[in-house]
């Protein structure tokens, strides 16, 4: 009785593990190591070359690890640059099941990156966009639930205002080159200032700053006000 007691016991649990297993899957998109290497493989031969107007890794990660910990799918770029954020939000999504779309004014820096995005293998994930993103935020539909602003400093206010609408709460808009060090927290100068300022006064939205690289803000959508 007691040898047929522990059988079914270890049969459970074998099967508690299965489906664990499966659930993680379904969550977090179908796993693909080949991918991981090839992405990995990348970021490492290019670390020395992301001058140009690009992140630092450590705040690719962060917008990796918020989106793979979220389970976010529909993700908003304003300003590709030549791609690392693109490529690290874009992994992250690859995860999810979910899909970027990147925006960039600059047609040399967007002709790059696509490249750099074929090259690290992540094409699939990405809608890639040469535009004025002034004019195109207004435009898109979404819904998102994960917003990457790295464009023109002077216009994140604007941005926020035109993507808030479209944002589903439970989501994340995030921005590049704010910092809530200094005198009373600021946000920074000129247009990261004004932004930090207006979102961090909104009673929906959750904000908080990592300052561990060029200084992110990350604001969770609490609420629809």
């Amino acid at each position: 009785m007691t040898r047929n007691y522990l059988k079914i016991i270890s049969i459970c649990f074998l099967l508690c593990l299965a489906f664990s297993a499966n659930l993680i899957v379904a969550q977090t998109g179908k796993a693909n190591p080949a991918l991981d290497e090839k992405v990995k493989k990348f970021l490492a031969d290019h670390s020395r070359q992301w001058y140009d107007m690009n992140i630092p890794s450590t705040d690719g990660q962060l917008l990796y690890n918020i989106i793979v910990k979220n389970n976010y799918k529909s993700a908003l770029e304003i300003g590709t640059s030549t791609g690392h954020s693109g490529i690290w939000i874009a992994w992250a999504l690859s995860k999810t099941g979910g899909k970027l779309i990147t925006i960039d004014i600059d047609e040399r820096r967007h002709r790059e990156a696509l490249e750099n995005f074929k090259q690290a293998g992540l094409s699939d994930y990405i809608d890639a966009r040469l535009a004025d993103a002034h004019e195109l935020v207004k435009t898109l539909k979404g819904p998102f639930d994960f917003v990457f602003s790295d464009a023109d400093k002077d216009w994140y206010k604007n941005y926020f205002i035109d993507v808030d609408p479209k944002l589903k709460v439970g989501g994340c808009f995030t921005a590049h080159n704010v910092s809530d060090r200094g005198r009373g927290g600021y946000g920074g100068y000129g247009g990261q200032g004004s932004f930090f300022s207006y979102i961090k006064s909104l009673p929906n939205y959750e904000t908080t700053v990592n300052n561990a690289g060029g200084g992110v803000s990350i604001s969770y959508k609490r609420s629809e006000k």
